[in-house]
């Protein structure tokens, strides 16, 4: 189970959800769905820019559980 901790990425960076949207240039219901672990897949392109935005890694959002 691939978990996603960008709620605690947004914590640690003081950052709404809706900034990181704009940021990313996604949509805000878009940014909300992979931030509650709905989303069925992610783009590089998009991880890439998230990364980008909150200055941090691929494996600071996505975590690996059993």
């Amino acid at each position: 189970m691939i978990i996603v901790n960008l709620d605690v990425m947004l914590a640690k960076r003081k950052m709404k959800v809706s900034d990181l949207a704009d940021q990313v240039g996604i949509t805000l219901a878009n940014i909300s769905i992979l931030k509650n672990g709905k989303a069925k897949a992610v783009r590089f392109e998009t991880l890439d820019k998230i990364c980008e935005v909150l200055d941090c890694q691929p494996g600071d959002i996505l975590e690996h559980q059993k």
